[in-house]
């Protein structure tokens, strides 16, 4: 349990200028996302911007790595939004804190380390299904509303929307040739206000959105039956939402990971999630999980602590109980160019220089996550997917690796030294490779290069050593490892066990 208390690395040199700065764009772009979310769910504005805080405050202080960001994201409000509409607001709070606790108990369970499971191709089909989605969710900023419709932006308003988000977009590009001293995101959004401001520009803000103004987060117990019905409606909701925050959550550690070149903690992320999903349901928060776009944002801004996280987090704090006045003049051009900056680097150009030298099955599996991504807007299923088909390729291609080295010793005895995994897939290319008239009466296979891993394997060695019977011949199974000899319960009388030189295999801890 000490690596859950050891809050920060005090050997890390720590940037403050940079942690802060980096911190107060990410609360910018943090806001109108978190309002939009909670908007779309029928969820009050402020329990957006509630979850924003809370989210973000404890897993920037407990969370598995520093720079990550969370918030109220999108991927479990989506969650939520049916048992809104059916069931009411409480009912939402008593899911995401059921949520919580699910997670914290995958944490302390170390079940977080199989995230290592996700292939490569699927985390490319990921990362840019993710940029696209980033991109088009921007495009509903050139949307307004006339008459209860939502319609695009014509004339002048839309001249004025497009002349500011490309302001934006050229000063996030071209200030780091003059300065990188302060974030360029930042820059740009400060610039962009000042000249809104300054010539009374008539273009859309954060007000536009909903009202930011408000107080501390209230502390507030879910008005719910506490009966086993209340549960059976809760449970699923709680479960989906459990499993899609983690997802996105440690592939979005994992993303970090790889750009910064260091080693982040899944089970401890795990933990400190589900810690603030619990704080959420009883003060009136959304819930959440690390927010990929706002993380990105961090990063590029050049943080590297999690100073940066913290003081986003008390930022939008600040900005709810003092700053809404000001934040609600917040130009949404200004956002929208930052967050259209954010999907062009999120996206892995590099996948497409390679495409030509990725295998087929690996195309078809980063293309096919992908296009579940944009079309559905659901991470956890796309990556689900991505990790079955890679799964069954895997599967497919190990079938086919399975062979015998056949010889007959100078007692008369006749070897199958057995070569790669005997499963589901592999037993009809193995029963092949018996001659079991024209074999000798004493058979030896060799399992010292193989493993037996599942019950068709056993099947399959059962029906081997059926057949031999059936001819009068005996067969020796040999070097198996004491979790496959487990397996064979009805073949103990004629196994010879080597559990030394075949050991049990299990997935290695953080």
């Amino acid at each position: 349990m000490k690596q859950y208390f050891s809050l920060f690395d005090f050997s890390q040199k720590v940037n403050y200028k940079t942690e802060i700065l980096a911190g107060l764009t990410v609360a910018m772009t943090m806001i109108p996302e978190s309002l939009s979310f909670a908007i779309l769910a029928g969820f009050p504005p402020l329990v957006g911007l509630y979850a924003a805080f809370i989210m973000g405050l404890v897993t920037a202080v407990f969370g598995g790595r520093p720079g990550l960001i969370s918030g109220g994201a999108g991927a479990t409000v989506i969650v939520l939004i049916a048992l809104m509409k059916s069931y009411g607001l409480d009912y939402v709070f008593a899911v995401v804190a059921l949520a919580g606790v699910i997670q914290i108990v995958i944490g302390l369970f170390k079940l977080g380390k199989f995230i290592r499971l996700v292939p490569q191709p699927v985390m490319y089909g990921f990362v840019n299904g993710l940029a696209v989605v980033i991109f088009m969710s921007q495009l509903e900023q050139f949307k307004t509303v006339i008459n209860g419709e939502s319609v695009w932006l014509s004339g002048n308003p839309l001249y004025v929307m497009l002349a500011l988000v490309t302001l934006t977009i050229g000063i996030v590009l071209g200030f780091p040739k003059i300065s990188k001293a302060v974030p360029a995101s930042l820059v740009a959004i400060m610039v962009v206000f000042a000249l809104v401001l300054g010539f009374g520009i008539q273009t859309k803000t954060v007000a536009d959105i909903a009202s930011v103004s408000g107080g501390f987060p209230p502390f507030h117990i879910p008005n719910i039956p506490l009966n086993l019905e209340t549960l059976q409606l809760i449970l699923p909701y709680g479960l989906i939402m459990a499993c899609v925050g983690l997802t996105e959550g440690l592939l979005t550690l994992n993303l970090v990971d790889e750009i910064t070149a260091t080693k982040g903690n899944s089970n401890r992320e795990c933990v400190a999630q589900g810690s603030a999903n619990i704080l959420n349901g009883f003060f009136f928060g959304m819930g959440g999980c690390p927010m990929i776009a706002q993380t990105l944002v961090n990063l590029s801004a050049g943080s590297r602590a999690r100073l940066s996280g913290i003081v986003a987090a008390l930022t939008i704090l600040c900005i709810v109980l003092f700053g809404a006045p000001v934040i609600e003049k917040l130009p949404m051009a200004a956002l929208t160019g930052v967050m259209f900056m954010v999907s062009i680097g999120t996206f892995e150009w590099m996948s497409f220089r390679i495409i030509n030298k990725m295998p087929k099955q690996d195309i078809f599996v980063g293309v096919t996550v992908a296009i579940i991504t944009i079309v559905l807007h659901n991470l956890a299923l796309a990556v689900l997917i991505g990790v079955i088909i890679s799964a069954l390729v895997f599967a497919w291609e190990s079938a086919k690796r399975i062979r015998a080295k056949k010889y007959i010793d100078e007692k008369g005895v006749k070897h199958y030294e057995i070569y790669g995994p005997l499963f589901f897939g592999s037993t009809a290319t193995f029963a092949e490779k018996f001659d079991v008239l024209n074999d000798p009466d004493e058979i030896v296979i060799d399992f010292k290069e193989s493993k037996i891993a599942d019950m068709s394997a056993i099947d399959a060695v059962n029906k081997i050593t059926e057949r031999y019977a059936k001819a009068g011949k005996k067969v020796y199974l040999r070097h198996l490892s004491e979790d496959c000899r487990q397996l064979l319960q009805n073949a103990e009388g004629i196994i010879e066990v080597n559990i030394i030189e075949d050991p049990t295999y299990k997935v290695v801890s953080n």
